[in-house]
């Protein structure tokens, strides 16, 4: 599957070569030993999610080259990751002679990934949507998930944590609404919300 949608998304954004070394190089990131999470799981789970919905995408192969690489990056202790990610992005894209324009639109993608704002446009959102589809999941991957964050902060103290991971998962339960595709929302919103909602009434609880 990782193998088709690299083909697919390079072969779509006219890229030079076939960019094999830089996928593995990629895949190698998300691989590296302070991930828990954000690893080749995550990823293979939202390309997965993404050739399902590919359609629904104004340029797909800007999108699914996006998803690529909206975690490359990945230092626990940073709040910059994304800016690098894209960054890395804009090198190997320019690299492969990529069109400038599309290049400037990948790294918009990536750059909203940091769910700091709404997603601007209909790319943008499928790909947001995509990235946190995790928060819908059924209940035993949810909670894997929660257990991987934890582990990704280990080094955070427990009282911390808990108070801080709790604001987050109330930050996104606040947005009104969380999934902004129609498919997804369809799909994923009354899952996330209790997802969320039973998240942060357990981070309430003494530990």
């Amino acid at each position: 599957m990782l193998q088709s949608s690299w083909n697919r998304c390079w072969r779509g954004m006219g890229a030079r070569g076939d960019g094999l070394d830089l996928m593995q190089k990629l895949l190698s990131a998300y691989e590296e030993p302070q991930r828990k999470y954000h690893t080749t799981q995550h990823l293979s789970e939202c390309l997965g999610l993404l050739a399902q919905h590919l359609d629904l995408a104004v340029e797909p192969a800007e999108v699914e080259i996006a998803l690529w690489f909206h975690d490359a990056i990945y230092d626990v202790k940073a709040n910059d990751n994304e800016v690098k990610s894209a960054a890395w992005a804009e090198s190997e894209l320019l690299r492969a002679s990529v069109d400038p324009v599309r290049i400037e639109r990948v790294k918009d993608h990536i750059l909203a990934t940091r769910h700091s704002a709404q997603p601007q446009g209909k790319d943008q959102q499928l790909l947001v949507d995509v990235d946190l589809s995790i928060l819908g999941a059924p209940i035993p991957r949810f909670e894997e998930y929660e257990a991987q964050v934890r582990a990704e902060y280990e080094w955070v103290p427990e009282v911390i944590f808990r108070s801080k991971r709790k604001d987050i998962l109330a930050e996104f339960l606040a947005r009104r609404p969380i999934f902004n595709t129609a498919k997804l929302h369809e799909a994923l919103e009354e899952r996330a919300r209790a997802n969320l909602a039973r998240s942060i009434g357990n981070l309430g609880q003494p530990k």
